[in-house]
């Protein structure tokens, strides 16, 4: 074939391990070596561009060194594209197929696939069929690849193995094993003292303040400190600064209480790039694959803190003891706290939100030394409670598991699911009175709710049965956690932020000033305490079969 017309060429060459690219005969050395010899035998081609994509997926022609070219042709620095093969070019079916038959084409660029012995200038007529058959292989080809990948990623984040390209503040990738996480010295101390601060009080606001009047490095700072390449489109300033959004992120990452939480976005396919959010019950969550850079106790607690209002006052560093806890009995809104002057003294004292809006409800309040006083005292009784049921724990430790009463609970537990059953069959038998006209649709929705609440009350009587039977087969608490907790402020002298964070859930107050403290943990205490009110009843029945043995 005699050829006149001289080609700028453009040589490019792609390399991707996601493709299953891993072959020598692949490498860009070898791809660039075989279009430059083939360069040898046509005098008419000239390079005068190398565009290389090393580390990009064929699916996609998104890629910088392909856009690169492109923009060379339709400037006309370059008028032909030369390829080891197809695969080269790309894997994926239809836009290789467009860019072949029509882009190239339209814009008069010879393309050269060496290895698949193609060349658009020859226009041979079997080359309608061959090509787009070859392009449809290597989408396939692609296609299986990205499964397998997914595949085995989905194995990793099961196993517990860290797969991601950068890790969080506070922790790098163990140096003998890169899918292992361990805690970073210094940026995990800078985490714990995040985590130190909201629980004594500070807002996010004043953390971020805090860290960045200290001359602490933000994490996208730290990362760079490092040498770590990361480019993103966040920093808007010389220096990336903390913000509150950022100290957010920290304060609710369960990988900072020794929880891998993976797979939380994806793709459609391994055409589309472009990511989705995966829903919470899809995430791959695997508890205890390194270690913890603060206790999982102080990040539940943070967590219960977070949906809270604990926004400070102007001028304050810290929020007072009660922000976030105090609600209205009657109206269920939060309090607020006011402040009021008689004389040289001032009086704190806190009312409903509703009320000072407003908007109904009545003006009830209560004073915060009354409060401080209840809440204190109620604490110290709570904790003196929790030390005397372990102290009795300890004593039916002692017993055989048979004398802790552990077949009662399995009795119940059937009778509990028998009730279930017998209520559920009772719901069918609704729907089918309904359908003969038995019952009309205001009968039907009344009965159908009195027997969705009955089954509601048995499933949750389950659940306290249950861990009652927990504490009879395992028959010790030193090992738990929320009665230490209580028992470490059985002598609080002065109450703090820090207490009413761990121990308390809600306080309700209502027009009569009535204090109701929620504490948390109740479900835990509950079921505590209703095994102890079994063992007493146990040991005072079989203390009066002794006396009428005896008598």
């Amino acid at each position: 074939m005699r050829v006149s017309k001289k080609y700028n060429a453009c040589l490019y060459a792609r390399l991707s391990r996601d493709d299953g690219d891993m072959a020598e005969s692949d490498s860009i050395t070898s791809q660039k070596a075989l279009i430059q010899e083939f360069v040898t035998k046509h005098p008419e081609i000239t390079i005068v561009s190398e565009k290389v994509d090393d580390g990009y997926s064929g699916a996609s022609f998104e890629r910088p060194a392909f856009q690169e070219m492109m923009q060379e042709i339709r400037t006309g620095v370059v008028n032909c594209v030369l390829v080891k093969d197809l695969s080269r070019f790309g894997r994926n079916y239809i836009e290789a197929g467009n860019y072949i038959e029509k882009v190239f084409p339209f814009l008069q660029v010879r393309f050269i696939a060496i290895n698949d012995d193609y060349d658009s200038l020859e226009n041979r007529h079997s080359d309608s069929l061959i090509v787009p058959f070859k392009n449809l292989i290597n989408d396939a080809y692609c296609k299986d690849i990205s499964v397998k990948v997914r595949t085995q990623l989905e194995v990793k984040r099961k196993q517990g193995q860290f797969i991601g390209a950068f890790t969080v503040y506070g922790y790098m990738k163990d140096p003998e094993n890169h899918n292992h996480l361990v805690p970073d010295t210094y940026a995990s101390e800078v985490v714990r003292a995040i985590f130190r601060w909201t629980l004594h009080g500070m807002s996010q606001s004043k953390i971020t303040d805090k860290l960045n009047s200290e001359g602490i490095l933000s994490p996208l700072e730290y990362k760079l400190s490092r040498g770590i390449d990361i480019q993103t489109g966040f920093c808007r300033k010389e220096k990336a600064l903390w913000t509150p959004m950022a100290v957010k992120r920290i304060l609710e990452n369960e990988t900072y209480a020794g929880v891998l939480v993976q797979g939380k976005s994806s793709t459609p396919n391994h055409k589309v790039k472009k990511s989705f959010r995966k829903d919470a019950s899809e995430w791959i969550r695997v508890e205890g694959t390194h270690e913890p850079v603060v206790d999982p106790k102080t990040f539940w607690d943070v967590q219960n803190l977070l949906g809270r209002d604990v926004r400070t006052s102007p001028g304050k560093e810290a929020v007072y003891p009660f922000s976030g806890y105090l609600y209205c009995a009657d109206c269920g809104q939060s309090l607020v706290r006011r402040v009021a002057s008689k004389g040289n003294r001032k009086y704190v004292y806190y009312i409903c939100s509703t009320n000072k809006a407003g908007k109904g409800c009545s003006g009830h309040s209560v004073s915060d030394k009354d409060l401080t006083d209840t809440v204190l005292s109620s604490i110290r009784y709570r904790g003196i409670a929790v030390l005397e049921m372990t102290e009795m724990m300890e004593r039916v430790s002692k017993l055989p598991v048979a004398q802790r009463n552990v077949l009662n609970y399995e009795l119940q537990i059937k009778k509990l699911k028998d009730q279930i059953e017998r209520n559920q069959m009772y719901k069918m038998k609704l729907f089918e009175s309904l359908q003969e006209g038995v019952l009309n649709k205001q009968e039907f929705a009344r009965f159908k709710a009195k027997y969705d609440s009955r089954i509601q009350e048995d499933e949750a009587a389950i659940l306290l049965v249950e861990k009652e039977r927990e504490i009879a087969l395992r028959g010790n608490f030193r090992n738990q956690e929320w009665m230490e907790t209580f028992q470490k402020y059985k002598d609080l002298k002065a109450l703090d932020r820090r207490a009413i964070v761990e121990l308390i859930d809600r306080i309700y107050i209502s027009e009569q000033k009535c204090v109701e403290i929620h504490f948390r943990y109740a479900d835990e205490y509950e079921a505590v305490e209703n095994y102890l009110r079994g063992i007493r009843m146990e040991e005072s029945t079989d203390g009066e079969k002794k006396q009428k043995k005896t008598g």
